[in-house]
């Protein structure tokens, strides 16, 4: 998500590792303007808990002065939804009530004992929601901050056929010497479906960063970039691309990586869509080995249903979606990327790779399902002694501990990644130098 595009996709239809898909996401995503009276005793931020079924989310409403006028806004911090706008209906010293038109939700509250005490309504549902004074602190423990006790580099690489320019962060080891005989390995980061920074930032989380911090503590440069047309990179088309042409985007990386001559050897990263990409490359022998975070290793269509019937389960709605069902949804939605992920299957790309895998998913995983795709990948991948297939449980989609593993929590955990999975992935890498 970024600034008010926020993707409105059904929960039975895609998977979205920048775009997550919430209930509040569609409840908020159309909004309206509107200015209210000049001065109110209630000016100020106030947050609170939407509980929507299975689901809590967080909601800030902010009464603030603007060119001489108290304008309110709406935040999903949960989703990475900011500063939407929203229109008065009313406001005293003591009572508010704001409204969504284009989608007929409202918000109405009355101040008691100091908060607002209200009903938030669309299409005939009434929620309870109260709301206190203040934004909640974002805590963001993992997250590294400078100065760092590495180098890094801005640099840039082109993929020619795509007229795209990519720009990232190339990470250097603690210590690195380019002068040294022995040369230290790197990682190409590939991230999930979506257009996300270098950073991989959603709901106030860098998974990116985390992880190339944490590798450059451990002797392991890493290469991280804008995706196409986010961030700091320009060109290539974005409204039409397929994983095929952001796999090219990938490959532009990986040749820039060998062309520096400064790397024992060159792997991708790939999360989530970013571990299709990895397989892609390593069947076309680009690669020289792979991590794959909760990369889909069976046909789209399958995925995305299991997805469905894990995410309507955990909401308590009835898991009834099936493939032919999901297709009938997706094709309504005349969507580039979705039709080719729904047709493409894997498994040729997964039987071609050669190179030394690892391949990570979470058991609370509800985008890409463990139990699902690694029985496959395992069936799939060209048996070696350098694999590694692992299953870590309780752990989401992001890698994170969790309670359930809904996308609505992850803007909510404190903890961006999970310890054991960075160590794991300095130990594997180690063995395979």
């Amino acid at each position: 998500m970024s600034e008010l595009n926020i993707k409105e996709v059904n929960i039975q239809s895609q998977i979205m590792k920048k775009s997550i898909i919430t209930l509040l996401t569609a409840l908020f995503a159309l909004t309206c303007q509107g200015q209210v009276q000049p001065t109110t005793a209630l000016e100020g931020s106030w947050s609170g808990k939407l509980k929507v079924g299975a689901m809590s989310l967080t909601l800030v409403l902010h009464l603030e002065q603007a060119d001489g006028y108290v304008k309110a806004s709406l935040d999903s911090p949960d989703q990475g939804a900011k500063g939407i706008s929203a229109y008065k209906e009313y406001l005293s010293d003591d009572s508010v009530a704001v409204k969504v038109e284009s989608i007929g939700a409202t918000y109405r509250a009355k101040l008691k004992d100091g908060k607002l005490d209200g009903t938030f309504s669309q299409m005939g549902v009434k929620i309870p929601l109260v709301l206190t004074k203040g934004v909640p602190e974002v805590k963001r423990p993992q997250e590294p901050k400078p100065p760092f006790p590495y180098e890094t580099e801005e640099v840039t690489f082109k993929n020619e056929k795509d007229s795209a320019t990519l720009a990232g962060t190339l990470t250097w080891p603690v210590g690195y010497d380019k002068n040294a005989k022995k040369k230290p390995m790197v990682l190409l980061f590939v991230s999930g479906s979506g257009q996300q920074n270098r950073d991989e930032e959603l709901m106030n989380h860098k998974p990116f960063l985390v992880i190339a911090d944490y590798l450059a503590r451990n002797g392991i440069a890493t290469l991280r970039y804008d995706d196409r047309a986010t961030g700091k990179s320009v060109g290539g088309d974005v409204k039409s691309a397929t994983s095929e042409d952001f796999a090219r985007d990938a490959a532009a990386g990986i040749e820039f990586l060998h062309s520096k001559k400064a790397f024992s050897k060159v792997g991708i990263l790939g999360h989530s869509e970013g571990g299709t990409i990895a397989f892609m490359l390593g069947a076309q022998k680009k690669v020289d080995f792979i991590v794959s975070l909760a990369g889909p290793t069976v046909k789209g269509d399958t995925l995305l249903a299991a997805q469905s019937n894990r995410i309507l389960s955990l909401s308590g709605m009835p898991a009834n979606m099936t493939v032919e069902k999901y297709r009938q949804t997706a094709a309504n939605m005349k969507m580039p990327w979705l039709n080719w992920f729904n047709d493409y299957d894997p498994s040729d790309n997964i039987r071609k790779t050669r190179c030394p895998v690892f391949a990570l998913n979470g058991d609370h995983d509800c985008q890409v399902i463990s139990t699902l795709c690694l029985p496959a990948l395992k069936l799939l991948l060209p048996p070696s002694k350098k694999n590694l297939i692992k299953e870590y449980p309780g752990l989401n989609h992001l890698f994170q501990h969790c309670a359930t593993g809904l996308p609505n929590e992850y803007g909510q955990i404190e903890e961006t990644i999970s310890p054991e999975v960075l160590g794991d992935i300095v130990a594997w890498m180690r063995q395979i130098q």
